[in-house]
């Protein structure tokens, strides 16, 4: 005589039989991953002749734009269909003026032509003096027009020169606003604004601000990122950025903020993305250098954590290996 099998233990069996197999498990996978979700930082360098490796961050470097331009026209080729820029100037301005960024966007964009989307980071952090992503008054308080009006002159070059979206990364209240009414009044109304809508101040941003040139040469930026304790502040930033006419928001870091991903995206109604920040992303690089990991596999695993959190994008440093971790186009 067989057993009686408890409704809840059938339950069970049936999603253990539904996971025995690649076919099964892929069949009934409940998010897709493609490479098109995924965003390649480039770190792009005035004057630089020769390419300075990153600590932590694999294969990536910093590059002088003629190297920036033939890596991600080999980036394109291995699958990347978005770029996120980061231009490093030369020499730093008090008022954090630069003609570096229109440079480097001009020649990545006619590197790669319409095979891929280029945004570009809109910050002052890698061109003040002060290493700071706000232009400060006499007093040494923030000077947020002035700041405002430098992020909305940078994006219009930026725009002018050929990027195809603008990403502000600065955390200024107001500035979505002021690039959005920049950029209509330039006849650049069809650029899209990729916010940095909620980011934290946080430990994890270490090799980036090696890559980027960007440590504040005093204090630090919890006056204007936001706390980590914060979930309510963290909120109210992206929705604020929608209002103000963001297309796309984000958060970063992107693991320590994937309890956010889907209440934003629910809140205002715009795709959400997460930034896996170069702390995050060495950490995988300096566990498999150690050989107590899997690169590859603990690199895809995150991506599709991110994306059953709710993202509708990720910037990674790893976008250029989606290919060859087996991603569709």
């Amino acid at each position: 005589m067989n057993p009686v099998i408890a409704p809840a233990a059938r339950a069970a069996w049936s999603r253990m039989r539904l996971r025995q197999s690649a076919h099964l498990r892929d069949l009934t996978a409940e998010t897709t991953f493609t490479a098109a979700h995924l965003i390649q930082p480039l770190f792009i360098v005035e004057g630089l002749r020769a390419p300075q490796a990153i600590t932590g961050l694999g294969d990536n470097a910093r590059l002088g734009i003629e190297a920036a331009a033939d890596a991600a026209a080999r980036d394109v080729q291995a699958g990347v269909r978005h770029f996120l820029l980061f231009p490093v100037p030369a020499s730093r301005h008090p008022r954090g003026q630069s003609a570096h960024g229109p440079r480097a966007a001009e020649a990545i964009k006619r590197a790669v032509g319409d095979s891929a989307h280029v945004w570009v980071d809109v910050c002052l952090c890698a061109s003040t003096d002060t290493g700071h992503c706000a232009l400060f008054d006499a007093g040494g308080g923030i000077d947020l027009d002035a700041t405002l009006e430098a992020l909305a002159v940078s994006a219009v070059a930026l725009a002018g020169a050929g990027a195809d979206g603008v990403s502000p990364s600065d955390m200024m209240d107001g500035r979505t606003a002021r690039l959005r009414a920049a950029l209509d009044e330039a006849g650049h109304a069809r650029v899209p604004i990729m916010s940095y809508s909620t980011k934290f101040a946080s430990q994890m941003y270490g090799p980036f601000r090696e890559a980027a040139d960007s440590a504040p040469r005093f204090g630090d930026r919890r006056h204007y990122q936001i706390d980590v304790r914060s979930r309510a502040d963290a909120l109210a930033s992206s929705r604020r950025c929608a209002d103000e006419g963001a297309d796309l928001l984000m958060v970063k870091p992107g693991m320590t903020s994937i309890d956010l991903i889907a209440p934003i995206r629910e809140a205002t109604g715009r795709p959400t993305g997460a930034y896996q920040v170069s702390g995050e992303y060495a950490g995988l690089t300096l566990l498999a250098a150690g050989g107590l990991t899997d690169f590859d596999a603990a690199l895809l695993e995150t991506w599709h954590v991110f994306r059953r959190a709710g993202a509708s994008y990720v910037i990674t440093y790893g976008a250029r290996h989606a290919r060859r971790l087996g991603l569709p186009a």
